[in-house]
C-alpha cells in the first residue's frame, strides 16, 4: 500500500513540474540584432541569437547574393540534416521575390532554412555558440544546435515568419 501511495505521489509530483512546451504562432527575426524571437498571442516567449547570410545588410534578391531574405514568409517543412542537424525550411521566394529577380533574368534563389550548426563544430571545446559571432551562412538563419532543438520543438510547419531589417 505505501509503494503504491509512493508511486502515485511521485507521478504526481512529476507532472506538476514537467515543463509544458507552448507553441509559437510566429516567429521574427531581426537581421539588424541578429535575434530570433517565438511568440505566442502577442508575446514574446523565447529568443536566441543567430547568424546571418555572409551579406547580412540588404535583402536577398538574387540566388547567389549571400544574403539572407526580408519579408513575411512561411515556416513550411523540416528535414533533419546530416550536416546541419536539424532544418526548418522557409517559404522564400514568394510570388514577388521572383518577379523582382525576373526582371533581371536572375533567379532569385531558394532554400533558405533555419538550421543548427554543423555537427563537426560541436566536437570542438568551445562548442557550436562561438561561430555565431560572426555572419558565415549563404543566406541562411543559422543557430546553436541545442537552439536549433528548442525552436525545432516549438514551432509547426505553417507558421509564419517575419524578417525585418
Amino acid at each position: 500500500m505505501i509503494k503504491a501511495f509512493v508511486l502515485l505521489s511521485f507521478t504526481l509530483l512529476s507532472s506538476l513540474f514537467a515543463e509544458t512546451i507552448i507553441l509559437a504562432d510566429r516567429v521574427i527575426l531581426k537581421k539588424s540584432t541578429r535575434m530570433l524571437y517565438l511568440y505566442s498571442a502577442g508575446e514574446v516567449l523565447y529568443r536566441y541569437h543567430v547568424s546571418l547570410g555572409q551579406e547580412a545588410t540588404g535583402a536577398k534578391a538574387f540566388e547567389g547574393d549571400m544574403r539572407t531574405p526580408e519579408g513575411t514568409y512561411r515556416l513550411d517543412w523540416r528535414q533533419l540534416s546530416s550536416r546541419y542537424n536539424k532544418s526548418i525550411h522557409i517559404s522564400y521566394p514568394n510570388s514577388k521575390d521572383k518577379e523582382y529577380a525576373k526582371k533581371f533574368g536572375m533567379s532569385a534563389g531558394g532554400m533558405i532554412m533555419i538550421h543548427g550548426t554543423p555537427n563537426m563544430w560541436s566536437l570542438s571545446p568551445l562548442g557550436d555558440w562561438l561561430p555565431m559571432l560572426v555572419d558565415w551562412t549563404e543566406g541562411c538563419i543559422a543557430m546553436s544546435n541545442d537552439d536549433m532543438e528548442e525552436v525545432w520543438d516549438r514551432v509547426l510547419d505553417g507558421t509564419p515568419i517575419t524578417i525585418v531589417p
